[in-house]
């Protein structure tokens, strides 16, 4: 099987690859048994046709080697039908491979097609909370507070892992920043005939500073067309979002219906592949704590392999049913339940969930309650002592 290793751009794809080169010596396979190539490296940029990889990695590898070989390459979509001297080299036998890739569409899409039943993908996030914290304490960076000022900073400044190298609020922003500029410049615009440069950035730059929002293409189509007064098509608008997803800056979260057990199409909402994200778009660094702890949950279940929907029920919402193999758990997200009406608004879809699967509610409380068996949880804590659902 082909490994494909998948992401956002500069959440550490490259450095876990490395890792396993790494290991694997350590276990005792022979370093020319290795063949590690970096197609993003300046010696390999003008690497873009399946012959020219062909032939790289035929000179990268000693003659004459016995025994399996590990072929390790970084950025693969840089060469165009690249799945040909892949599968090619896979079917020669005596060949374990590892691609990376940042672009979900020049990967998933293009291996569903031509490489189906053969590769299987492992999908790598910024890092989560704990692992934010344990990177300041590698980089000899200064650990505060973990409930509170720790993990408000990672609410703002996210986790791709050189933002914590940099010292100041301005400087991790505008590294942030780059890597925004760096996945349009070489992953969207790469595969993508983009006409209207501006109109898609508007289109992001909406949908990044309104993470977690419900979202319905036909009110998008209006505020661009009549609040903005920037013309765009239904089509436009969606293929603009289904790249941006593609490009794994947003996460598309469906609704889903409980009574009728049904996925629905409208109304999904977006989450940021990372908060820096929306920190590195706005001068303003206030916290939503709304979305913003929805989205930092969001990222922790899917990088556990849970599947998340919006639920409806009736009129009612639940934020979250995370759902992993055959099993399910519904989940409420609030900042704080210490006034009463919160509490009552919180807990008031749980009442109509009628099976028996877990339900959790998360807050940044730090006095916890029991009620209705429903588990209350203060959401830093779950985080950083690497919590689980089910």
């Amino acid at each position: 099987m082909i490994k494909v290793i998948t992401g956002v751009r500069r959440c550490g794809k490259s450095c876990l690859m490395q890792s396993i080169a790494d290991e694997l010596v350590e276990s005792g396979v022979a370093e020319d048994h290795i063949i590690y190539i970096d197609l993003d490296s300046r010696e390999n940029r003008k690497v873009k046709t399946t012959d020219e990889l062909e032939n790289l990695i035929d000179m990268s590898t000693p003659a004459d080697t016995e025994g399996t070989k590990y072929l390790f390459i970084d950025e693969i979509q840089n060469v165009e039908e690249f799945e040909l001297p892949i599968n090619g080299y896979r079917t020669d036998g005596g060949w374990s491979i590892f691609i990376t890739g940042s672009n979900s569409y020049l990967l998933s899409g293009q291996l569903v097609t031509k490489l189906t039943g053969r590769y299987i993908e492992f999908e790598v996030f910024p890092l989560d909370f704990a692992e934010y914290i344990d990177m300041k304490r590698f980089l000899g960076k200064p650990v505060n507070d973990l409930l509170v000022g720790e993990f408000t900073e990672y609410l703002t400044l996210g986790g791709f892992p050189k933002a914590l190298e940099y010292e100041g609020e301005d400087e991790k922003r505008t590294y942030i920043k780059s890597v925004i500029h760096e996945i349009f410049e070489k992953d969207v615009k790469h595969s993508n005939k983009i006409k209207n440069v501006s109109v898609f950035d508007a289109v992001q730059t909406y949908l990044i500073n309104n993470f977690g929002a419900p979202t319905n293409l036909k009110n998008l189509l209006a505020y661009f067309n009549d609040v903005e007064k920037i013309p765009i098509k239904r089509e436009t608008l969606n293929r603009y979002i289904q790249i941006l997803v593609d490009a794994k800056i947003l996460y598309r979260c469906s609704r889903f219906d409980l009574r009728s057990r049904r996925s629905l199409i409208r109304e999904e909402k977006y989450y940021l592949a990372d908060p820096g994200f929306y920190f590195a778009m706005n001068t303003d660094a206030r916290i939503n704590y709304g979305p913003a702890l929805e989205n930092v949950l969001y990222l922790y279940l899917a990088s556990r392999g849970y599947e998340l929907s919006v639920g409806r029920i009736g009129k009612l919402e639940c934020d979250f049913i995370a759902r992993r193999r055959n099993a399910y758990a519904y989940i409420q997200v609030s900042m704080s339940i210490a006034d009463r009406g919160v509490e009552e608004r919180e807990y008031r879809p749980f009442g109509h969930i009628r099976d028996g699967y877990p339900r959790y509610l998360f807050t940044l409380d730090p006095l916890l309650q029991e009620r209705d068996g429903v588990r209350h949880l203060n959401m830093a804590s779950f985080m950083q002592d690497g919590g689980d659902l089910i």
